[in-house]
């Protein structure tokens, strides 16, 4: 049920953002009773948090182990969350967009734990065997192209997309 429950908030997150959350809308959502819902995130805070801490354990499921050859946390941190085709904005594959909306709408708290992972992510990034500069810029530039998708904010669209994702990986083969 936990499970059904997230699923339903990401849905919310996606259409309608943070001020879609509500207890009530969540548990039609799901398909629970607003006690079932309540018996496993007993606020809305608890429910964001829930969603962006099992988006962030899926993501480092993906992420190689330390000692790992040089680069590649980089090039899978890209992997991860940039696509090589362009694909329609806001739908449910936009894990990152929804992480995003999950860590900025949870209030301070629930930020606080996306700061945490992204200083372990960034840790990890300037060590990886890359000019720490070149790792830095990769992930700066992820950060900035799901912002500009989550808020609409002109994101490069089919041909663009691809090249400027190109790019980025040409910078993940340049090892220090």
């Amino acid at each position: 049920m936990r499970d059904r429950i997230l699923d339903a908030v990401e849905r919310l997150l996606v259409a309608g953002g943070a001020d879609a959350i509500r207890l009530d809308a969540v548990a039609a959502e799901a398909g629970v009773s607003k006690g079932g819902l309540l018996h496993h995130f007993r606020s809305k805070q608890a429910l964001i948090e829930g969603v962006l801490r099992r988006l962030v354990d899926r993501f480092e499921a993906e992420l190689p182990p330390e000692g790992s050859p040089p680069g590649t946390f980089t090039r899978i941190w890209l992997d991860a969350t940039i696509p090589e085709d362009d694909v329609p904005a806001r739908g449910q594959g936009d894990r990152v967009a929804v992480a995003l909306l999950a860590g900025l709408s949870g209030g301070p708290e629930v930020l606080a734990v996306l700061r945490r992972y992204y200083e372990t992510w960034q840790a990890r990034l300037a060590g990886d065997g890359l000019d720490p500069a070149t790792a830095t810029l990769v992930r700066l530039a992820v950060d900035g192209w799901w912002m500009a998708r989550l808020l609409d904010l002109a994101p490069p669209a089919d041909g663009l997309h691809r090249r400027v994702r190109a790019r980025l990986a040409a910078m993940t083969e340049e090892v220090a």
